[in-house]
């Protein structure tokens, strides 16, 4: 048998390569946990401080700060100078890691590293034996994903809602629109607050979800929303919205080929039904070049994926991609889809689906 001679410089190369992923995983934890203690948000008001300085100005345990500070030095995140002892955060970095930095607060989505890695013994098991890790299994997940929700629907009613020609105007007017996998509801509250003369119904499967839905909707004296703890695979109406939102919902789904056509069938002749989903392509090798591609694949296979396996669904996954969209959406009874974006949210597809 011939032995193949290895390449060293190959394996230098890829060497290198899991060394930068291992402390990539290293830097993505610390700045999860400087999102959480409010570390970056402190250290954006400070001058060149030390560890001491820097931990009492937001009242937590110095060792600790001071290690945290250690690896971001090291991952070159914070700047520290050895003559005084001071730690500073560039204000370039400050951009993309406070919560002043809103929706490209990269701090807070990198919580998600430590979520996927509470489920990993289940992800193991679910490659060896099929199914999937229940959502019910994710801690946290409801919560995380309403802080993330709030960044991205800053610019719901000025931005995004504007994406479908004259839907301002009829929402002043007054129709009927539905939000599918509503989460903790607060796109359907903020719209349900800037119309006053619609009318508006939140759907999300998680009871503890909709429970805090309806008690944002109290506190903010909200008369025209309701809130529906259930599967809308099965939600049993026709003809009666004008309009149906679903923000990066649909992949998650156990039966979303279902879904969609519920939410066709549930809407009035000429309804329209604005899809969120990630600009991505359906075909691997068009997405090689993404420059989260692999993080994408992670998310997709660790979350997005297994949550709908789990009920014996589908599995979509996050990066489903453009074509199977609107294949499905095509196959649930949309006879018009146009895709627009946002300059200020590239990463995301705006599927327009006008009902057949």
């Amino acid at each position: 048998m011939t032995v193949q001679a290895l390449d060293q410089a190959k394996i230098d190369a890829f060497g290198r390569t899991m060394a930068d992923a291992l402390n990539g995983a290293g830097i993505a934890l610390m700045a999860s946990i400087g999102h959480q203690t409010g570390l970056f948000d402190t250290m954006a008001t400070l001058p060149p401080s030390t560890s001491h300085q820097i931990a009492a100005a937001a009242k937590l345990q110095e060792r600790y700060v001071r290690e945290w500070l250690a690896s971001l030095v090291a991952g070159h995140v914070i700047d520290y100078d050895p003559a005084q002892g001071t730690y500073v955060l560039p204000p370039e970095h400050a951009a993309l890691l406070t919560r002043a930095a809103g929706p490209n607060n990269v701090a807070s989505g990198a919580r998600i590293v430590a979520l996927l890695a509470e489920v990993e013994q289940g992800i193991v098991a679910s490659f060896r034996n099929g199914g999937g890790v229940p959502y019910a299994q994710f801690p946290r997940f409801q919560q995380m994903m309403a802080e993330l929700s709030d960044t991205g629907l800053a610019d719901l009613i000025n931005a995004k809602l504007p994406l479908v020609p004259g839907l301002i105007t009829r929402l002043q007017a007054g129709i009927d629109v539905a939000d599918i996998g509503c989460g903790y509801g607060r796109a359907i509250n903020l719209m349900a607050q800037a119309f006053p003369n619609s009318r508006f119904v939140g759907c999300d499967f998680s009871e503890e979800a909709i429970a805090v839905a309806r008690a944002e909707a109290t506190q903010m004296r909200i008369t025209n929303a309701s809130f529906e703890a259930n599967d809308v695979a099965v939600l049993g109406v026709a003809n009666q919205f004008d309009f149906v939102t679903a923000f990066a919902t649909i992949h998650d789904l156990a039966h979303p080929a279902d879904v969609l056509r519920r939410i066709a069938i549930g809407l009035r002749a000429g309804g329209i039904f604005l899809m969120a989903e990630g600009a991505v392509s359906s075909k691997l090798e068009e997405n090689l070049d993404r420059m989260m591609g692999p993080w994408e694949y992670a998310i997709s296979c660790m979350h997005c994926m297994t949550v709908s396996l789990a009920l014996d669904g589908a599995g979509l996954g996050i990066m489903w991609g453009e074509q199977k969209a609107r294949t499905m959406l095509a196959d649930a009874g949309f006879a018009h889809v146009e895709i627009k974006r946002l300059e200020s949210d590239p990463d995301t597809n705006y599927f327009v689906a006008t009902k057949g």
